[in-house]
């Protein structure tokens, strides 16, 4: 795959929910060598640090000169934002010109798909540079529906949120990557723009796709990765949330999907849905019910993001929630998820697998 170094755009944002493409690609970039973050309000710092605590080498730079002056041999520029609506920043478009200049291709996986803007599209072409808008790829993508998800044998795991920007796609990783570190064979299918950038093979962009052909196209990946690489676990991160008003999502996954295993990632420390303080987060309850009504299955886990928590207050929180609900209560940035992953062992002896000792923490 290739592997061009690359700069993530995220000025004043990057330490916010917004940033969650930037937070993506420090945490996990295949795809690209990730060569530094551009956020003038935290630069000299490490973006892994502020992100989680975990230095990372990936340095914040105050400008995009700046940074190109230590990486020069740098390719591409990705916006590292998801903005509500999915427009650019009035501040970024200056931003993309100067690199553009510079000869940097730029990625994008807003809404506003930048290859089509006049000014930027016409810069592009005179310099000999090249716009990505990631959506685009899966924008008229037809394919519908034809039964053949029933083919897929392997156990099927879906972590899903209780709010958008939770961490779900990270959750989703740890497990993928906890369970090929057990040796059962897992594959990540992703659902959104940054797991295209951080180099996902099976992956689609889900609300890039007309909602009737959603089903059909989630299949067709899900059924591809099966085929091809015969994994004994397929794990499948959600979108938005299933009660988010804003940002309803995850739905289509479950119900076409009925995972064997639902992972409910939850912050305790968020009150109000993200970008949305007129909205309160909904009752814990509410999800767990409505999970096994649409899957016919019990949450497997809930995993908790520490987010405007202290390390003793999620630990806490989660006993509280364990006891409360007698589901198994995991924090992945302080514990990995091997306790989720040795629960489905044992739930599930025909994958096989083992015992280890769990991964390190790599994600919040």
């Amino acid at each position: 795959m290739e592997t061009d170094k690359a700069l993530i755009l995220a000025e004043g944002l990057y330490n916010s929910t917004d940033g969650k493409t930037a937070h993506g690609l420090v945490r996990k970039s295949l795809r690209y060598k990730i060569a530094g973050v551009i956020d003038s309000t935290l630069a000299g710092h490490d973006a892994g640090e502020v992100l989680d605590g975990r230095p990372r080498g990936i340095k914040i730079y105050a400008s995009l000169e700046e940074a190109l002056e230590e990486h020069p041999d740098t390719k591409c520029l990705i916006i590292g934002v998801a903005t509500p609506g999915g427009k650019l920043p009035d501040l970024y478009r200056e931003i993309v010109k100067r690199a553009i200049l510079r000869g940097l291709n730029i990625v994008n996986g807003l809404h506003e798909f930048l290859s089509d803007d006049p000014e930027l599209s016409s810069l592009a072409r005179q310099v000999g540079v090249e716009i990505i808008d990631v959506r685009k790829i899966y924008y008229n993508m037809r394919i519908f529906y034809t039964g053949r998800i029933k083919e897929v044998k392997a156990l099927k795991v879906v972590v899903i949120g209780t709010d958008s920007a939770i961490g779900k796609r990270t959750v989703a990783h740890m497990v993928t990557d906890e369970l090929n570190a057990r040796g059962v064979k897992a594959v990540f299918v992703g659902t959104g723009q940054t797991a295209w950038m951080q180099g996902a093979k099976y992956v689609f962009v889900l609300d890039s796709v007309i909602n009737d052909f959603v089903p059909g196209v989630l299949e067709d990946v899900v059924w591809r990765a099966y085929v091809e690489e015969k994994p004994k676990v397929i794990v499948v991160p959600g979108q938005g949330s299933l009660l988010h008003p804003v940002f309803p999502g995850s739905y289509e996954i479950l119900n076409l999907l009925k995972p064997e295993v639902v992972i409910l990632q939850h912050a305790p420390g968020r009150k109000t849905l993200d970008g949305f303080p007129e909205y309160p987060v909904p009752p814990l309850e509410k999800y767990l019910k409505l999970i096994e009504i649409i899957t016919d299955r019990r949450v497997f886990a809930i995993t908790i993001n520490t987010e405007n928590l202290s390390p003793d207050e999620a630990r806490e929180a989660a006993r509280e929630l364990e006891a409360e609900y007698g589901i198994p209560v995991v924090i992945p940035l302080l514990e990995s998820v091997g306790r989720i992953v040795d629960l489905m062992l044992e739930s599930f002896p025909e994958l096989g697998g083992g015992r280890r000792k769990a991964l390190s923490v790599l994600t919040r």
